[in-house]
């Protein structure tokens, strides 16, 4: 896991090591837990990094500003959680394993988003998952004002999950059969928050290629490679999609390659490729008042939607794909957050320089 620093050095420079966690014999990633079967707790390891810290069962009663409840859900525009720390003035690196889930919905007994967080969110449905990007207020997340975050996934550096055993359903799965109150677990997910930006991927373990299209071994490259998109800050839509081509993967002159991001003991020069966000269609916009006024009443029923007038095919759009922070116009408008730009062949990361925590 990573944590961000602010200031505008190289990655050579910043990069310290810390040895990795014991690896269960049993991984998160490898528990199959049905929604009508979920424990009190999915974690039962007490070493290393101690109990699992909050429960995922939740209901009406754990429902609160202070619940504990470690289960999320990515369901739509209006119905998705996000991880964050449980107690405010927190960063992202310091909290990884003890984060908790905050909807935008009541009915999930876990703690709700404030009003005011959510600043403009892009959900991607594709053939292999269901993606959410969007930029944020984090401090009404518990973020500390300046944390440019990293990355939680069901995979951790010891199998355990971060935050440890946290679970995640959907129904907006294909193979869910378009059934609303049925939820499907969804084992392999990533999502990286911090510098006021967030990207949520859940993959659908019934397709061939949910392990690599939520790849867990490349989270010092952040959404821009983990999650390319369009997103804009200020726009809320819905849009179609293509899957993305799986995170390190290029083809030069027909050609399939894959890169590899090296041990964090290694510093990463260059990248033989960019990213660029899969194609889009049928892109519907959606006004935050409709949708996130109140957060205890379903929010969907009541939107209003239009069809977007671009469609987005596997361009930047208007936004300017640049590093979080950075003085060009992507800064405010773009959602590849945690992303990197190349400084004279060298990987710069304009205040988000990566560091182990």
């Amino acid at each position: 896991m990573i944590k961000l620093i602010t200031s505008y050095v190289l990655a050579a420079t910043a990069l310290t090591h810390v040895s990795a966690q014991s690896f269960v014999s049993d991984p998160l990633v490898d528990k199959v837990v049905p929604y009508t079967a979920i424990p009190y707790q999915v974690d039962q390891h007490t070493a290393d990094r101690g109990p699992q810290s909050g429960y995922n069962i939740c209901n009406s009663t754990t429902e609160n500003q202070k619940s504990m409840c470690q289960t999320s859900f990515i369901n739509h525009i209006d119905d998705f959680c996000l991880f964050a720390p449980p107690e405010p003035d927190s960063t992202i690196g310091d909290t990884e394993g003890i984060e908790v889930a905050w909807c935008t919905k009541k009915g999930h007994g876990t703690r709700l988003i404030p009003e005011g967080a959510l600043q403009g969110i892009q959900v991607v449905q594709s053939p292999g998952y269901i993606q959410v990007v969007g930029f944020i207020d984090q401090t009404k997340l518990n973020i500390v004002a300046g944390d440019y975050g990293g990355e939680l996934d069901s995979g951790g550096q010891d199998g355990r999950g971060n935050p440890i055993g946290g679970l995640l359903y959907t129904n907006a799965f294909p193979s869910n059969n378009g059934n609303n109150n049925s939820y499907q677990q969804s084992r392999r997910w990533t999502y990286f928050i911090g510098g006021n930006m967030f990207c949520a991927k859940a993959c659908d373990d019934t397709q061939p290629n949910a392990e690599h299209l939520c790849e867990h071994i490349y989270d010092r490259i952040g959404c821009a490679y983990n999650a390319p998109n369009n997103a804009k800050n200020g726009t809320f839509e819905v849009c179609e999609g293509d899957d993305m081509t799986p995170v390190g993967q290029y083809v030069v002159n027909g050609v399939t390659s894959t890169w590899f991001q090296p041990d964090a003991t290694v510093s990463i020069t260059s990248i033989p490729y960019t990213p660029t966000p899969a194609a889009s269609s049928n892109c519907v916009t959606y006004t935050s008042s409709a949708l996130y006024t109140d957060l205890a009443t379903s929010g969907s029923s009541s939107a209003s939607a239009t069809t977007s007038a671009s469609s987005g095919r596997g361009t930047s759009g208007t936004a300017t794909q640049s590093v979080a922070g950075s003085s060009s116009t992507g800064a405010s408008n773009s959602a590849n957050a945690l992303g990197i730009s190349i400084v004279s062949g060298l990987i710069g990361v304009f205040s988000s320089v990566l560091m182990l925590a």
